[in-house]
């Protein structure tokens, strides 16, 4: 069950939000504080806290201040809650890391929204976590051998991989032939290493190019294949964003639009993507897609299905 903590000098803010919490039973409330300068260290860590709403002005010491004290050792998530509309403040507050800036008034529907979103990322990176342990486990560390009676192996994973593209919109696209290959890729170098993390992503590239045309490719050859291939992942995960952002504006609610949204994009991105597509916008896009996020997320979450099985 997840734990919130909430800090706001307005009562009823504190009151409204505790029961939309409890009321759709998202979690239970661990505390309440009137002002940034009564959070520190202890009390986040004694109280296991794991989403945090925090008011932006506040008498004493407001949520930007208390945020950037936190950071250091908080590692839960943050939702900032304000009637200030600044760009330049709530560009602050996303660059010291919260997840997400409610506007006030309160909007219920909103604010189920935006927690559901964040109790999912909360559950995806812990899932994450599961399946890195599961895979290192895989293997001994000495001799390499396996411990599960039923290996995962390539042929389950793109079955996993395609499942996942199917419901990200973008089964057909030219892109999801090459994420197939990373998923490949990225299959034989966490069985043969075992390690945590996935190596960088221009490695990725070059080595499914290099599978590709074999030894004997050139490297023009070998950088022509890796720029094509790279285009191609981006159109797709650009189109991809495109399907969930159009989800999210027809019905906010959407299942996938809140599993997969938050999960394989940044909320930034899909807020700017969502606006665009509101406005009608043919401008250039503002907003910069992160395809090592997209990739490593569509790993695990396609290891995720096979493990779930």
């Amino acid at each position: 069950m997840m734990r919130f903590f909430i800090i706001d000098d307005d009562d009823a803010v504190r009151s409204m939000l505790a029961q939309i919490i409890e009321d759709e039973d998202l979690g239970e409330i661990a505390g309440e504080a009137e002002d940034g300068s009564m959070l520190n260290q202890n009390t986040l860590a004694l109280k296991n806290v794991d989403i945090l709403f925090i008011d932006l002005l506040m008498p004493i010491q407001d949520g930007i201040e208390t945020v950037r004290q936190i950071k250091p050792f908080y590692k839960g998530k943050i939702i900032m809650i304000s009637q200030v509309e600044s760009k330049a403040m709530i560009g602050e507050a996303y660059s010291l890391g919260i997840e997400y800036y409610i506007t006030k008034p309160i909007n219920k529907f909103e604010v189920l929204g935006i927690i559901r979103r964040v109790i999912e990322r909360i559950r995806l990176e812990r899932s994450i976590q599961d399946i890195q342990k599961s895979l290192s486990a895989v293997f001994d560390s000495k001799g390499g051998q396996t411990r599960r009676e039923e290996p995962l192996n390539e042929p389950q994973l793109r079955a996993a991989g395609r499942t996942l593209l199917a419901e990200l919109g973008i089964a057909g696209e030219n892109g999801s032939k090459d994420m197939f290959d990373i998923l490949d890729y990225l299959h034989c170098e966490q069985t043969a290493k075992s390690e945590q993390g996935l190596p960088a992503l221009k490695g990725i590239f070059e080595s499914i190019a290099q599978r590709r045309l074999g030894e004997s490719a050139s490297a023009i050859e070998l950088n022509r294949e890796i720029k094509a291939s790279e285009q191609r992942v981006r159109r797709a995960i650009s189109q991809s964003l495109n399907h969930l952002a159009s989800l999210g504006l027809t019905d906010y609610m959407n299942p996938k639009f809140e599993k997969y949204a938050p999960a394989f994009f940044d909320f930034t991105t899909v807020r700017k993507k969502m606006n665009e597509l509101k406005d009608g916008s043919t401008a250039p896009a503002s907003y910069r897609i992160n395809t090592k996020k997209f990739i490593q997320v569509l790993y695990y979450e396609a290891s995720k299905l096979l493990f779930d099985r």
